[in-house]
Parts: C-alpha cells; sequence; structure tokens
C-alpha cells in the first residue's frame, strides 16, 4: 500500500490517497499516475513529493513518466546521497534491471537541498519543475523537521494503518 498526503504549503492537511503496488514489481508508475489522475484534489496539487525513487523493494518509478501524465511536477525527496554503484548491483537481479536502471536514470541529477531545521542535508531530484523552485517548496513544506511535512505525515498514516499503530517518527 502506498499513501499519499494533500498538503496546502506543507501546514494544511486537505486529503488522504491510497494506492497498491507489487513489492519489486514494476507497476509503481502506473499507480501512481492512476491514484493521482483519479483523485479529485488533481486540479489543487501544484507538485508531488515522493520519498525516494522506489518503493516496495525495488519497484522504481519514472517520474517524467508520472509528469507527463499528471501534468503534476515530481519531486523526489532522498534522506541520503544514494549509492548508485549499489543499487545499480542491487537491480541486476532483475530480468528487466536495464529498464529500471533506466528510470534512475532518466529522473536526472541529484541536487542537494541544504540544511533545514539544522538538520543533515537531503537531496532531491525532479521533474516539470526548476530547482530553485522545487527547493523552495522542499524548504517550506518541511516545517517540523527536514523531510517536507506531506511526506512524514504518510509515512505516519501508512505505519498507523498497516501496523495498527505508528511510532511517531518519519
Amino acid at each position: 500500500m502506498l499513501i499519499g498526503t494533500v498538503f496546502r504549503a506543507g501546514t494544511w492537511l486537505d486529503g488522504v490517497l491510497r494506492t497498491y503496488i507489487t513489492v519489486d514489481g514494476n507497476d509503481a508508475t502506473n499507480s501512481l499516475i492512476e491514484m493521482v489522475n483519479k483523485s479529485r484534489h488533481l486540479e489543487q496539487l501544484g507538485v508531488m513529493m515522493l520519498d525516494g525513487i522506489t518503493f516496495g523493494g525495488f519497484n522504481v518509478v519514472n517520474i517524467q513518466r508520472i509528469f507527463q501524465e499528471t501534468g503534476v511536477p515530481v519531486i523526489v525527496i532522498m534522506r541520503k546521497y544514494p549509492d548508485l554503484d549499489k543499487i545499480k548491483k542491487a537491480l541486476k537481479n532483475f530480468p528487466d534491471w536495464e529498464e529500471r536502471w533506466n528510470h534512475i536514470l532518466k529522473a536526472g541529477k541529484i541536487y542537494k537541498v541544504d540544511k533545514i531545521h539544522d538538520q543533515e542535508p537531503i537531496y532531491m531530484q525532479i521533474s516539470g519543475i526548476h530547482k530553485e523552485d522545487a527547493r523552495n517548496i522542499v524548504t517550506l513544506s518541511a516545517t517540523r523537521s527536514a523531510i517536507p511535512e506531506p511526506i512524514r505525515a504518510a509515512h505516519i498514516i501508512a505505519a498507523g494503518v498497516t501496523t495498527g499503530e505508528s511510532k511517531g517518527n518519519a
């Protein structure tokens, strides 16, 4: 299960979305596109923030396609700079590893977002938005930690739904 939250400026929760993907599958891109396009919130979405480019193990999303098919710019948030060599090695366990690897490469340059709230820097990849606009959105929506509030809230909700109780940290 993937949980999405709809926020206004990182401070006002307007909605919660849900979709399903296959662990280590290749359906995350389609599932996210369908979830967003069928949402009654579509018209108000200014940007979609993803917690990483992989979900459910190595179900890699194509952020270029998500932007093209939803019209919503995408910002991928990463807590640490990814070890691309390690990721590529792990992907080679899949018969379609080259396609998955290409999604990661096509996501583009990884940008550093300097310290927010005196926390360690985070990193981002983008599609459909300029890096300075993305950096401003990330900074404005990181209201309680270095992680933007929509991602933090989605983690808390998902943990509560899947395990019965969230730990309160995301």
